[in-house]
Protein backbone atom coordinates (compact mmCIF):
# COMPACT_ATOMS: atom_id res chain seq x y z
CA UNK A 1 0.00 0.00 0.00
CA UNK A 2 1.22 3.48 -0.90
CA UNK A 3 -0.23 6.77 0.31
CA UNK A 4 -0.09 9.92 -1.80
CA UNK A 5 -1.13 13.23 -0.22
CA UNK A 6 -1.64 16.52 -2.08
CA UNK A 7 -0.67 19.74 -0.34
CA UNK A 8 -2.00 23.06 -1.62
CA UNK A 9 -1.57 25.19 1.53
CA UNK A 10 0.91 24.88 4.40
CA UNK A 11 1.62 21.26 3.45
CA UNK A 12 3.63 22.65 0.53
CA UNK A 13 6.37 24.03 2.79
CA UNK A 14 5.83 21.95 5.94
CA UNK A 15 4.84 18.31 5.50
CA UNK A 16 5.26 17.28 9.13
CA UNK A 17 5.58 13.56 8.31
CA UNK A 18 8.12 11.23 6.71
CA UNK A 19 7.80 10.75 2.97
CA UNK A 20 9.74 8.99 0.22
CA UNK A 21 9.11 11.34 -2.68
CA UNK A 22 7.82 14.87 -3.28
CA UNK A 23 6.46 15.88 -6.69
CA UNK A 24 5.45 19.34 -7.91
CA UNK A 25 2.33 19.49 -10.01
CA UNK A 26 -1.37 20.21 -10.00
CA UNK A 27 -4.91 18.92 -9.74
CA UNK A 28 -7.66 19.83 -12.21
CA UNK A 29 -11.12 21.24 -11.65
CA UNK A 30 -10.39 23.20 -8.47
CA UNK A 31 -9.09 26.58 -7.39
CA UNK A 32 -7.43 27.65 -4.14
CA UNK A 33 -9.42 30.20 -2.06
CA UNK A 34 -8.98 31.80 1.38
CA UNK A 35 -12.48 30.83 2.51
CA UNK A 36 -11.73 28.56 5.48
CA UNK A 37 -11.64 29.91 9.02
CA UNK A 38 -8.76 28.78 11.22
CA UNK A 39 -9.49 28.76 14.94
CA UNK A 40 -6.74 26.32 15.92
CA UNK A 41 -3.64 27.31 13.90
CA UNK A 42 -3.75 30.82 12.43
CA UNK A 43 -6.51 32.34 14.53
CA UNK A 44 -8.68 31.78 17.58
CA UNK A 45 -12.36 30.97 18.12
CA UNK A 46 -12.89 34.67 18.98
CA UNK A 47 -10.99 35.90 15.93
CA UNK A 48 -10.49 33.25 13.22
CA UNK A 49 -7.73 33.51 10.69
CA UNK A 50 -8.20 32.52 7.06
CA UNK A 51 -6.56 29.57 5.37
CA UNK A 52 -7.01 28.02 1.95
CA UNK A 53 -9.45 25.41 0.84
CA UNK A 54 -10.47 24.20 -2.60
CA UNK A 55 -13.50 25.32 -4.54
CA UNK A 56 -14.77 23.43 -7.60
CA UNK A 57 -13.82 25.32 -10.77
CA UNK A 58 -14.15 23.13 -13.88
CA UNK A 59 -11.72 25.02 -16.11
CA UNK A 60 -9.04 25.73 -13.50
CA UNK A 61 -6.05 23.93 -12.02
CA UNK A 62 -4.48 24.18 -8.58
CA UNK A 63 -0.72 23.83 -8.16
CA UNK A 64 0.88 22.20 -5.15
CA UNK A 65 2.93 19.17 -4.18
CA UNK A 66 2.21 15.47 -3.78
CA UNK A 67 3.96 13.39 -1.15
CA UNK A 68 4.50 9.66 -1.50
CA UNK A 69 4.56 7.63 1.71
CA UNK A 70 5.25 3.93 1.25
CA UNK A 71 6.39 2.40 4.55
CA UNK A 72 3.48 0.92 6.56
CA UNK A 73 4.55 2.60 9.80
CA UNK A 74 5.10 5.95 8.05
CA UNK A 75 1.64 5.74 6.44
CA UNK A 76 -0.03 5.12 9.81
CA UNK A 77 1.91 7.97 11.41
CA UNK A 78 1.19 10.36 8.52
CA UNK A 79 -2.56 9.63 8.59
CA UNK A 80 -2.74 10.05 12.38
CA UNK A 81 -0.82 13.33 12.12
CA UNK A 82 -2.93 14.68 9.22
CA UNK A 83 -6.23 13.77 10.92
CA UNK A 84 -5.26 16.13 13.76
CA UNK A 85 -3.63 18.83 11.64
CA UNK A 86 -6.47 18.94 9.10
CA UNK A 87 -9.31 18.35 11.57
CA UNK A 88 -11.13 21.52 10.51
CA UNK A 89 -11.30 20.18 6.94
CA UNK A 90 -14.44 18.05 6.76
CA UNK A 91 -13.92 16.26 3.43
CA UNK A 92 -11.34 13.85 2.09
CA UNK A 93 -11.33 13.43 -1.68
CA UNK A 94 -9.12 11.35 -3.96
CA UNK A 95 -8.05 13.09 -7.14
CA UNK A 96 -5.73 12.73 -10.10
CA UNK A 97 -2.40 14.56 -9.85
CA UNK A 98 -0.54 15.84 -12.91
CA UNK A 99 3.06 16.93 -13.35
CA UNK A 100 2.96 17.89 -17.05
CA UNK A 101 0.63 20.58 -18.38
CA UNK A 102 0.42 18.88 -21.78
CA UNK A 103 -0.39 15.42 -20.43
CA UNK A 104 -3.93 14.06 -20.29
CA UNK A 105 -2.73 11.10 -18.22
CA UNK A 106 -2.21 11.72 -14.49
CA UNK A 107 1.22 11.12 -12.95
CA UNK A 108 -0.55 9.69 -9.90
CA UNK A 109 -4.18 8.68 -9.34
CA UNK A 110 -6.10 8.61 -6.07
CA UNK A 111 -4.08 11.28 -4.28
CA UNK A 112 -5.60 12.14 -0.89
CA UNK A 113 -6.73 15.78 -0.60
CA UNK A 114 -8.21 17.44 2.49
CA UNK A 115 -10.95 19.94 1.62
CA UNK A 116 -13.00 22.27 3.80
CA UNK A 117 -16.48 22.28 2.29
CA UNK A 118 -18.86 25.24 2.13
CA UNK A 119 -21.54 23.28 4.02
CA UNK A 120 -21.91 25.15 7.33
CA UNK A 121 -23.65 22.14 8.92
CA UNK A 122 -20.56 19.98 8.35
CA UNK A 123 -17.93 22.71 8.48
CA UNK A 124 -18.74 25.34 11.08
CA UNK A 125 -15.45 27.17 10.37
CA UNK A 126 -16.28 27.95 6.75
CA UNK A 127 -16.16 31.74 6.29
CA UNK A 128 -16.77 31.98 2.55
CA UNK A 129 -16.02 34.70 0.05
CA UNK A 130 -15.26 38.31 0.95
CA UNK A 131 -13.75 41.29 -0.83
CA UNK A 132 -9.97 41.39 -1.19
CA UNK A 133 -9.84 44.24 1.33
CA UNK A 134 -11.95 42.36 3.90
CA UNK A 135 -9.86 39.21 3.50
CA UNK A 136 -6.65 41.21 3.92
CA UNK A 137 -7.88 43.08 7.02
CA UNK A 138 -8.84 39.82 8.70
CA UNK A 139 -5.50 38.18 7.83
CA UNK A 140 -3.52 41.18 9.15
CA UNK A 141 -5.21 41.00 12.58
CA UNK A 142 -5.53 37.22 13.08
CA UNK A 143 -2.98 35.21 15.03
CA UNK A 144 -3.10 31.71 16.51
CA UNK A 145 -0.92 29.01 18.08
CA UNK A 146 0.92 28.46 14.78
CA UNK A 147 1.67 32.18 14.42
CA UNK A 148 0.31 35.23 12.59
CA UNK A 149 -2.13 34.58 9.76
CA UNK A 150 -0.09 36.91 7.51
CA UNK A 151 2.94 34.58 7.83
CA UNK A 152 0.83 31.72 6.45
CA UNK A 153 -0.14 33.86 3.46
CA UNK A 154 3.42 35.07 2.78
CA UNK A 155 4.87 31.55 3.14
CA UNK A 156 2.25 30.21 0.74
CA UNK A 157 3.03 32.94 -1.79
CA UNK A 158 6.78 32.20 -1.54
CA UNK A 159 6.29 28.41 -1.77
CA UNK A 160 4.10 28.75 -4.87
CA UNK A 161 6.58 31.09 -6.58
CA UNK A 162 9.31 28.51 -5.87
CA UNK A 163 7.12 25.96 -7.66
CA UNK A 164 6.87 28.33 -10.63
CA UNK A 165 3.20 29.10 -9.91
CA UNK A 166 1.82 32.62 -9.89
CA UNK A 167 -1.54 32.18 -8.16
CA UNK A 168 -3.40 35.47 -8.75
CA UNK A 169 -5.69 35.06 -5.71
CA UNK A 170 -2.73 34.48 -3.35
CA UNK A 171 -0.53 37.19 -4.89
CA UNK A 172 -3.28 39.84 -4.93
CA UNK A 173 -4.12 39.08 -1.32
CA UNK A 174 -0.46 39.21 -0.25
CA UNK A 175 -0.09 42.57 -2.00
CA UNK A 176 -3.17 43.93 -0.21
CA UNK A 177 -1.89 42.71 3.17
CA UNK A 178 1.50 44.38 2.55
CA UNK A 179 -0.37 47.58 1.70
CA UNK A 180 -2.22 47.56 4.99
CA UNK A 181 0.96 46.79 6.93
CA UNK A 182 2.86 49.57 5.15
CA UNK A 183 0.12 52.05 5.99
CA UNK A 184 0.24 51.02 9.63
CA UNK A 185 4.01 51.52 9.79
CA UNK A 186 4.09 54.91 8.12
CA UNK A 187 1.23 57.20 7.38
CA UNK A 188 1.61 58.46 3.86
CA UNK A 189 0.60 62.04 3.33
CA UNK A 190 0.96 62.00 -0.43
CA UNK A 191 -1.05 59.39 -2.31
CA UNK A 192 -2.19 55.90 -1.40
CA UNK A 193 0.41 53.11 -1.47
CA UNK A 194 -2.28 50.60 -2.38
CA UNK A 195 -3.16 52.57 -5.48
CA UNK A 196 0.50 53.08 -6.40
CA UNK A 197 1.09 49.35 -6.48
Amino acid sequence: MVLWVFGYGSLIWKAGFNYDERLSGFIKGYRRVFYQGSTDHRGTPDYPGRTVTLEPAPEEICYGVAYKVSQKEDIETAISYLEVREKQYDQKVYLDFYTESTSSTPAVSNVLVYVASSDKKLNQNYLGPASLEELAKQIVRAEGPSGPNRDYLFQLEKALIELGCKDAHVMDLAREVRCILSKEVKSLEDGDLCELE
